[in-house]
């Protein structure tokens, strides 16, 4: 009995392995391509890498930076820097997991009837942003042995310097333009930033090349080489590095509502999404200024602004951030609009624009700032005011003024009597609003300069210094654990407030 079954047993798996061949050779498309085509992990990737920038500026980025306050006398609130180690998870995870759909768009672009520098180009570019990132939030991070898992069975990756990430991602930028330059058409329909216009992504590269060499001219290891390529990107080589020059060139997934390209915002509850708080700093500045983002009667859509921000009796009204946990006279006062309230119009629920990786008033006031430091030659005053026209004008295309008189009736001008931090804080206070909903980058720009100068509640934890860094993942202690240890000993120690490398003296 014991042989027969055997028989019986051994006769089915020969029967099904036959069988699964045959399925195998059944199941192959003749006609299909056995690879992938770049274009296919283009629009996936970018959706998820903006979704996750934004979902991170809203619950970190915003409320460091004293955009919002998520107000609760709770422990583990960021508004108060009071900030539990599984934070770092989120923005680790997922660019980590994404980084890999950028490397094969790349590779993919590289063999046979696919080979497209384009799409080469394009990959470096974001492959490039999203490292930045990544660096910036943690300093050292795994770089040139990362996502090799499938190919190398590297499952450890080295971290490295922040300043040999910097000088990489220099190279790779320095490549896309190149290849950029090439100008191969690209499948429209997968690119939901540029809609397969090349120039522009190139443009987009070049800036986002000015966003980080700025971040990093003052270090002496690399000065001279970032204030020289500063120079030639708004110089001496115009021409043959393009940077973004209008708002319609500015690099921003807009959310259309159709298909995938719907607002990961309106993933959260609307009782969620309204619920928190606008915090002082941010509101009373456009208030006070009489910013006309804020004018409803003009410029905004039947009783609601153009930022979607609910008034409190009449008044634009803002909470202080780092309030004391038990104060009972905060309460909370404005707060931007859900989609389910007014309509849904102009809720950053469903805003378009909330899908901002890089904008043409970012630039100006890089060039500013440049202009401000003699790095380049230049009028700081034009460049000031073409910063804040067109950040306005990106809410407000239809805007009837211009910066000059705004800011002059708001008594904010540009002063060239001030001294050089006076100037750097006008600036940067103006910067501060064209960085809203840009990933973590008025945090990264405030840890960089110390302006906006922002006030500090008697209720913040951590001494009242703001957070350097997210600390690194907690199973990465385990997971890659002689790596990590080489990190901290280089770096610092895994605290939030071990400055990263370009902010150390």
């Amino acid at each position: 009995m014991k042989l027969k079954i055997l028989l019986l047993t051994l006769a089915s798996f020969i029967i099904f392995s036959s069988c699964q061949k045959g399925f195998d050779k059944l199941n192959i498309d003749p006609t299909g391509s056995k690879d992938g085509y770049p274009n296919q992990f283009m629009s996936s990737a970018l959706v998820k890498t903006v979704g996750y920038n934004m979902q991170r500026n809203r619950t970190f980025n915003n409320e460091l930076m004293q955009v919002t306050v998520n107000m609760s006398d709770g422990e583990g609130r960021v508004f108060r820097y009071d900030i539990r180690r599984n934070w770092s998870d989120y923005t680790w995870n997922s660019h980590y997991l994404n980084m890999s759909n950028y490397k094969d768009m790349y590779s993919k672009s590289t063999r046979g009837e696919n080979t497209n520098k384009s799409y080469q180009g394009i990959s470096l570019v974001l492959q490039s942003w999203t490292y930045s990132i990544l660096t910036d939030t943690y300093g050292d991070i795994p770089y040139s042995g990362s996502i090799l898992g499938r190919d190398s069975l590297n499952f450890e990756p080295q971290f490295d310097p922040q300043f040999e990430i910097y000088k990489d991602i220099f190279d790779k930028l320095d490549t896309a333009n190149a290849y950029l330059a090439t100008n191969q058409s690209i499948d429209p329909t997968h690119d939901p930033v540029y809609s397969g216009n090349v120039n522009n992504w190139r443009r987009f590269s070049n800036s986002l090349y000015l966003r980080l060499l700025l971040r990093v001219v003052h270090k002496e290891e690399i000065k001279e080489f970032a204030t020289q390529k500063i120079q030639e990107i708004l110089e001496t080589k115009r021409a043959e590095y393009p940077i973004i020059s209008k708002n319609e060139e500015s690099a921003i997934l807009r959310w259309t509502g159709n298909g995938a390209y719907i607002s990961p915002f309106m993933l959260t509850r609307v009782q969620d999404f309204r619920a928190v708080a606008i915090a002082e700093f941010f509101i009373d500045f456009l208030r006070d200024s009489n910013d006309p983002r804020l004018n409803i009667p003009e410029y905004g859509t039947g009783n609601v602004n153009r930022l979607g921000i609910a008034p409190i009796s009449g008044s634009y009204t803002g909470v202080p951030s780092g309030y004391e946990p038990g104060n009972e006279d905060v309460t909370k006062m404005s707060y931007f609009y859900s989609a389910d309230q007014q309509g849904g119009v102009n809720s950053l629920q469903k805003e378009p624009l909330t899908g901002m990786m890089l904008n043409f008033s970012e630039v100006e006031f890089i060039k500013a700032e440049a202009i401000l430091k003699g790095i380049i030659k230049g009028n700081v005053r034009e460049a000031f005011y073409s910063g804040v026209e067109s950040c306005i004008r990106l809410w407000l295309p239809n805007w009837k003024g211009n910066a000059q008189s705004h800011l002059v009736a708001s008594d904010i001008d540009w002063n060239d009597n001030e001294n050089i931090e006076q100037k750097m804080e006008r600036l940067h206070r103006q910067k501060y609003y064209a960085l809203f909903m840009v990933d973590n980058q008025q945090w990264f720009e405030h840890r960089r300069t110390g302006h906006p100068i922002l006030p500090k509640g008697k209720g913040l934890s951590n001494n009242g210094e703001m957070p350097a860094r997210m600390t690194y993942p907690v199973y990465v202690q385990s997971t890659n654990s002689k790596n990590y240890r080489a990190a901290i000993e280089r770096q610092g120690p895994d605290e939030m407030n071990t400055k990263v490398w370009w902010q150390k003296p």
